[in-house]
């Protein structure tokens, strides 16, 4: 897979664990393998920032996730309800986590507001979408590591 230094982290959704808002995972079974076999880790931002599982869907507002940093835009629930600094805390506590193992690439749920790398839905509540990324990409590209989604993750460089 990659080389023995790097530890991989993947969504913890993407590798099996029922933590998205509705409960459900999105597994890609090679992905879930390599974290049963500690070739990967699993992490979610959401989760670690104290939101529960299932939870109301949340949107970004205003921008996306490097905006929300910047304070141009917040992160709402469809109830109407701030969930920004939930986010944020989210992100850098995975972040800490990811530091301590290591991690300096991730394969990170598209769309999530979370999570999403390249599409993000546009805040509305409507399923359109717009390009960019969510909270905790944001903060984790300006700390370096590399992104990739469940999309492109087979052009990681594999090792």
């Amino acid at each position: 897979m990659m080389g023995e230094e790097t530890m991989l982290g993947i969504s913890a959704c993407l590798g099996g664990i029922a933590c998205r808002y509705d409960g459900q995972s999105n597994e890609i079974l090679l992905l879930k393998e390599w974290v049963k076999t500690n070739q990967a880790i699993v992490v979610c931002p959401e989760v670690l920032g104290g939101l529960p599982t299932p939870r109301t869907p949340a949107e970004i507002q205003g921008g996306d996730g490097f905006d929300v940093w910047n304070d141009s835009a917040k992160v709402i629930d469809k109830k109407g309800n701030d969930v920004t600094e939930a986010f944020k805390e989210g992100a850098i506590l995975a972040f800490e986590q990811l530091q301590r193992l290591q991690v300096t690439e991730l394969i990170l749920k598209e769309k999530s507001p979370s999570c999403g790398s390249n599409r993000i839905y546009d805040g509305s509540f409507s399923g359109n979408r717009i390009n960019g990324v969510g909270v905790a990409t944001a903060y984790f590209m300006q700390k370096g590591i590399a992104i990739y989604s469940e999309e492109n993750w087979q052009e990681m460089r594999m090792t």
